[in-house]
């Protein structure tokens, strides 16, 4: 079976017509660069209850990813804020009947997906599946047979699209403060830098760069915690922001650069001589990893399993991640639900903030991009 997309959204959502009653569930893959639905499927399970539709629906989901995109990233998207809770780890699994059903749901589920909750109207596709299937029609394996309304979500009301960030929320955000650290020789030379190659320290310039990124986030204040990644480069901006900010710097190994390989310490220039198809490669798929390197999508996996650990210890907190340019791109490109090439089109230059706020019910919003603090 042909890999398709190297990332994709399942969308799944299950009912019962009583609870417990008869019951059903209905998931979907879908591009997200197309809006294509990949597979789709609309089974009923008999007597069951709510919850136990809708696990059954994200476990069919999940089976749909790995036979027809298994080699892509996940993101899950449903309208049950029981399940994904607890699938990203944030509740607790009390119930017996869904012990089971949560166990085979994460064997399915590749390390780094992404659990999102969406508002029932967004969730669409997939809750008309489910009631095809309850309603005794036949949902076909393939959306081009299926009516328009069983495939295509619907469009946002105002009210939802306030709940995107543009409206008040019931709780607090938690806020990440992305800091990209200061510059270094590879920075100037623009050469590959990863975890795999040299660990370069900062240069003079990065250091006063560090400092002024310091001192601004002083006057900013609220900072409840410091996280770094584990490259010198990185303890050396978050030891010196720290500092100024009286906290202490926990290092996640989460966070590192992308390994670049054999390309490490290379320009593009010199990369583009000696590896010129392994570049095209690479530069035309975000699978494609450079010679004994990292993907970026293996990278974005890892940063958002970083992302839900930090969003699990500290709920409604403020965090300073000083990080790399890759990891915060990736974070910028998932908010926004651009497609993973738009990596090669954001600039971030050294020692720059990006903020983005994620709110209680998985929404998540982009506050600012690339802030340069100005030195002092």
């Amino acid at each position: 079976m042909s890999s398709g997309p190297s990332h994709v959204i399942v969308e799944a959502d299950g009912g019962s017509r009583g609870n417990p009653g008869p019951a059903s569930y209905g998931a979907l893959v879908r591009d997200p660069e197309t809006g294509a639905v990949i597979a789709q499927k609309g089974v009923t399970i008999g007597i069951a209850t709510n919850n136990v539709a809708e696990y059954s629906g994200l476990i069919a989901g999940l089976e749909l990813a790995a036979e027809y995109t298994p080699d892509a990233s996940i993101e899950v998207r449903m309208d049950s804020k029981l399940v994904i809770e607890q699938m990203a780890g944030r509740w607790k699994i009390k119930h017996p009947d869904m012990k089971p059903l949560a166990i085979k749901a994460q064997s399915l589920a590749p390390f780094g997906t992404e659990w999102t909750w969406v508002p029932r109207a967004q969730n669409a596709a997939a809750d008309a599946l489910a009631n095809m299937a309850l309603d005794g029609k036949p949902v076909p394996l393939h959306p081009t047979e299926a009516g328009p309304a069983a495939v295509v979500p619907a469009e946002p009301s105002d009210q939802q699209k306030a709940m995107q960030g543009w409206g008040a929320q019931a709780e607090p955000p938690t806020q990440l403060i992305f800091l990209r650290h200061g510059q270094t020789a590879h920075t100037v030379e623009k050469r590959f830098s990863g975890s795999g190659g040299d660990d370069p320290r900062l240069s003079e310039l990065g250091e006063a760069q560090a400092r002024a990124a310091a001192q601004y986030l002083a006057k900013r204040g609220g900072v409840d915690a410091v996280v770094s990644s584990p490259m010198l480069r990185t303890r050396q901006t978050a030891a010196t922001v720290a500092e100024v900010l009286g906290l202490d710097v926990k290092v996640e190994k989460g966070w590192v650069e992308c390994s670049f390989g054999d390309w490490d310490g290379h320009t593009f220039a010199e990369v583009q001589q000696k590896w010129p198809d392994a570049l095209n490669a690479w530069m035309e798929s975000t699978t494609v990893a450079p010679p004994g390197g990292e993907s970026f999508d293996a990278c974005a996996r890892r940063a958002r399993s970083a992302r839900d650990g930090l969003l699990a210890a500290y709920p409604g907190k403020t965090v300073l991640v000083v990080t790399h340019v890759t990891p915060i791109k990736l974070m910028v490109r998932s908010v926004l639900q651009a497609p993973m090439n738009s990596l090669f089109r954001m600039e971030l230059a050294p020692a720059t903030l990006t903020e983005i706020h994620w709110y209680a019910d998985g929404l998540a919003s982009l506050k600012s991009f690339n802030v340069q603090p100005a030195l002092v």
